[in-house]
């Protein structure tokens, strides 16, 4: 399963929910699902999360084996 790493990013680089989601433009209920959902997520929260966080695409996306 892939997941977001966004909790683990922000808590390292001391950024808050609050200031990710102003940053993004994004309520905090998108954001909630965005990092919790496992269907799909949009390109545009992908590319404003690495803005955001200033980190890189495979920072971000984690691979959790699920067995």
């Amino acid at each position: 399963m892939i997941k977001l790493n966004v909790e683990q990013l922000l808590q390292q680089k001391n950024i808050s929910k609050e200031k990710l989601c102003k940053e993004m433009g994004i309520t905090r209920w998108n954001l909630n699902q965005a990092i919790k959902s496992h269907n799909s997520i949009s390109y545009k929260y992908l590319e404003g999360f690495c803005k955001v966080l200033g980190c890189r695409i495979d920072e971000l996306l984690i691979f959790v084996d699920d067995e």
